[in-house]
């Protein structure tokens, strides 16, 4: 899978390549990520990308010479892209539509800036996406965290157990984890981790699961559509709620 961020920060960006799994990943070829500065798309010597807005109001709007100047150049070089443009007014972002996102061969971030692009550039963008309802002063960020989260989706990037156990994934949080050692400071991991009882302890991270998901993530509950392992871990949590009471 190619990711393309196109932006007029590219050293800001860049470091999303250079470092754990992503960086990894890049080096074994499992993923390519490249980085565009939108100036170099320019044709005047100062390389402008923005202009005042026509009707006049605040803040400027970036120009849409550069982008299509990139985009022949992008087809010309790579084909035919998936083009998303990080923005307040867009689909926010959730595991959803970043697996789609994920199975996309060429995908094309533009990191938005200023009051908004020139709308004619809209005819080359596939989809709107806002990482929440706030206003960031550039897309760099947002166009990051995209190419995070839809880079764990390509296979051999992270080991596919581990992508499939992932808060939201399952349609509940995660479970807690512990490591050594077994007791710090009087706190001591739970003694079914020990048992050597596969079955006890997926019941057991089912049973956490759907208790942190009922807590802290009602609406993930509600929407959750429970198997035999849920139905069995939910049976122990009201046997042990009656236990206490």
């Amino acid at each position: 899978m190619i990711i393309s961020i196109v932006t007029i920060f590219p050293e800001m960006v860049e470091v999303v390549k250079n470092y754990g799994v992503l960086s990894r990943a890049v080096k074994l070829g499992k993923i390519d990520i490249k980085i565009f500065n939108l100036r170099d798309f320019t044709s005047d010597k100062h390389k402008t990308v923005d202009d005042y807005p026509y009707g006049g109001g605040p803040g400027m709007v970036m120009k849409p010479e550069p982008f299509f100047k990139f985009f022949d150049f992008y087809k010309k070089n790579f084909g035919q892209p998936f083009v998303v443009l990080t923005s307040p007014q867009g689909k926010t972002l959730n595991n959803n539509l970043v697996k789609k996102l994920s199975q996309k061969e060429n995908l094309v971030i533009i990191c938005g800036r200023y009051e908004g692009i020139d709308e004619r550039i809209m005819n080359f963008v596939n989809m709107e996406i806002s990482i929440g309802d706030y206003v960031l002063t550039g897309g760099e960020l947002p166009a990051m965290v995209i190419a995070d989260a839809v880079s764990r989706f390509v296979p051999g990037v992270i080991e596919e157990k581990s992508v499939k156990n992932d808060s939201f994934n399952t349609g509940l949080l995660d479970f807690p984890h512990y490591t050594r050692p077994r007791e710090i400071n009087g706190f001591k991991v739970p003694e079914v981790l020990f048992s050597g009882n596969h079955n006890k302890v997926e019941i057991w991270r089912r049973k956490m699961a759907l208790k942190k998901t009922m807590e802290k993530r009602p609406d993930l509950f509600l929407k959750k559509e429970l198997d035999i392992t849920d139905k069995k871990a939910l049976l122990e949590l009201f046997k042990e709620l009656n236990k206490n009471a």
